[in-house]
C-alpha cells in the first residue's frame, strides 16, 4: 500500500490547484501535504496525514455518525475493512424497530431507544425507507412468567413508551388464533425496517453533506502523540494473514481531531491497541452467536405481529419475526463463543454458518407459544453476533459511550455494546455523539 500510496500521491498533485497534494487511498480522496514522517513508535518511514473526523465502522451506527457529524459541516472519513458497508451485525438481525420497553429506566438502550425510534421512523417516512409499525406482542406462556410480564409493562412505561396494553390471553388469542399464552403485553410501536436500504440511504445522505467511505482498510491499532490519537491503517488484504499477536506495522498513520470507534464487534480489542490508552477504561467483551430458522411449507403467515417470549439470558428470546416480504423467522437463540483473537475480530472471520442440527432447540422453545409449529417446518436461515459487555449469568450491560471525561484522550470517542436495541437507537446515538463532542 505504501507504494500505492506514493504512487497515487504523485499523481493527484499536478492536478492539485492549492499548495496541497491530494492522496488517493484506496477508493478516498483527501487532502494532504507533501511530507512523511517517523512513527515514533516504529523504526521506518510511514506516511502521516492529518484529517478532521474519523469514524471506524461502517454499520448502522457508524453510517448515522458519520452523518450527523457531516451535516454538521466536518470533514468525515469512514473507514471500512468490509468491502462495503453494514456486513456484520448491521446486516445480521431481526430488523426490527424496538419501542424501548426492556431497557433500565434512564439507561443510554432505554434513552436512545425511545429516541431513536421516533427518528427512525420519521426518516424512513421522509426517505422511501420500507419499513412498517406491525406491532409485537409480548406473551406470557404459564403462570409463573406473569410477574415478569407485569415488570416489563411498568419498565417500558417509566421508559416513556406510549400504547403499551396488557391482555389477558383470550384477547391475544383472539387477535393471533395460531398463539398459546396466558397473558401478553400489546406494542404497538413496534415494527420492522429493511436495514440495507436504511444503510444506503444514509450513505447516501453523509457522502452528499462531503463525508467519504473507504472500504477494504483496517484500523489496526494506534498511538498517542502527545494525548492525541494517532490511528495506524492497513490494507484488509495486507492483514489476512497476520497471526493477530506479532507486530503489525501500518502502512498509513492518519491523526484526527475527531475518531469514533464503531467497530461493533472489535470495538474493544481495537481499544486495547491504542498504546497509551489505559487499558483499564477498555471494557471486557464476550460474543453470543445467534441463529435464526425461517419457516417453510406454509401457504399463510401464521402472525401478524411479532412475537417474543419472556427474555432469556443473554437476549430476548426465541421470538417470531416478519420481515417486509412476509417471511416468518424464528430467533436468534444464545450460543456463546470464546477464544476470539484480534485478526479474526478485524476481518471478521466469524463462523456465521446455521447447524441444522441446532433446530432440535428451536421447536420446544417455539411450541411454549406456537403449538401447532410442525415437524421438519423450520429451515436454517442465518445468524449474527452480538458485541456484548456481560457474559453467561451476568446481569446485561448498558451502551457505553467513552469520552475523553472517562480515558482522558481528547477527540477519542469509544463505543462499546453496541447490541440491540442498536439499530433502533442509530440516529439517536448518532445524535447524541455529534451535539455533545462538537456542540
Amino acid at each position: 500500500m505504501l507504494q500505492h500510496f506514493r504512487t497515487n500521491l504523485n499523481r493527484f498533485a499536478s492536478s492539485s490547484s492549492s499548495s496541497k497534494l491530494k492522496h488517493f487511498y484506496g477508493n478516498c480522496v483527501r487532502t494532504i501535504t507533501n511530507n512523511t514522517s517517523t512513527d515514533t513508535t516504529t523504526s521506518y518511514t510511514v506516511p502521516k496525514e492529518k484529517v478532521d473526523c474519523i469514524v471506524i465502522g461502517a454499520g448502522v451506527v457508524g453510517i448515522a455518525v458519520a452523518r450527523a457529524l457531516a451535516l454538521k459541516g466536518r470533514d468525515v472519513l469512514v473507514i471500512e475493512s468490509a468491502p462495503t458497508f453494514g456486513t456484520c451485525t448491521s446486516s445480521r438481525n431481526s430488523e426490527v424497530i424496538h419501542a424501548g420497553i426492556y431497557y433500565p429506566h434512564n439507561s443510554f438502550k432505554a434513552l436512545f431507544c425511545v429516541r431513536g425510534r421516533e427518528m427512525l421512523y420519521e426518516y424512513c417516512s421522509e426517505h422511501g425507507i420500507p419499513h412498517k409499525q406491525i406491532g409485537k406482542l409480548i406473551v406470557a406462556t404459564r403462570s409463573s412468567e406473569i410477574p415478569k410480564l407485569n415488570d416489563i409493562i411498568n419498565r417500558g412505561i417509566q421508559n416513556g413508551v406510549d400504547s403499551l396494553r396488557m391482555m389477558d390471553g383470550a384477547e391475544a388469542m383472539k387477535m393471533e388464533p395460531e398463539l398459546q399464552c396466558v397473558k401478553a403485553i400489546l406494542s404497538p410501536l413496534s415494527g420492522i425496517v429493511d436495514s440495507h436500504s436504511l444503510m444506503l440511504s444514509l450513505v447516501g445522505e453523509a457522502e452528499n453533506h462531503r463525508a467519504t467511505f473507504t472500504y477494504n482498510s483496517t484500523v489496526t491499532g494506534g498511538h498517542l502523540e502527545g494525548n492525541h490519537i494517532c490511528l495506524h491503517i492497513s490494507e484488509t488484504k495486507s492483514i489476512k494473514e497476520w497471526n493477530g499477536t506479532s507486530i503489525l506495522r501500518p502502512e498509513l498513520v492518519l491523526m484526527p481531531k475527531l475518531v469514533v470507534n464503531s467497530a461493533g464487534l472489535s470495538a474493544p480489542i481495537l481499544a486495547k491497541r491504542f498504546t497509551g490508552l489505559q487499558s483499564r477504561v477498555v471494557p471486557p467483551a464476550y460474543y453470543a452467536r445467534g441463529c435464526y430458522f425461517t419457516l417453510s411449507n406454509t401457504k399463510a403467515t401464521p402472525f401478524r405481529h411479532l412475537i417474543y417470549p419472556i427474555p432469556e439470558d443473554g437476549g430476548l428470546g426465541v421470538h417470531v419475526t416478519i420481515d417486509l416480504n412476509g417471511q416468518v423467522k424464528f430467533g436468534p437463540d444464545v450460543e456463546w463463543i470464546d477464544g476470539v483473537d484480534d485478526s479474526s475480530s478485524f476481518l471478521n472471520k466469524f463462523d456465521y454458518s446455521v447447524r441444522a442440527n441446532r433446530v432440535e432447540r428451536f421447536y420446544p422453545e417455539i411450541r411454549k407459544y406456537y403449538p401447532n409449529l410442525k415437524d421438519e417446518s423450520l429451515e436454517p436461515g442465518y445468524s449474527g453476533i452480538r458485541p456484548k459487555l456481560s457474559g453467561p449469568g451476568q446481569p446485561s450491560v448498558d451502551f457505553v459511550i467513552q469520552g475523553e471525561d472517562i480515558h482522558g484522550v481528547p477527540g477519542l470517542i469509544n463505543l462499546y455494546g453496541i447490541e440491540s436495541p442498536g439499530l433502533t437507537s442509530s440516529m439517536a446515538i448518532a445524535d447524541f455523539i455529534s451535539t455533545r463532542f462538537l456542540g
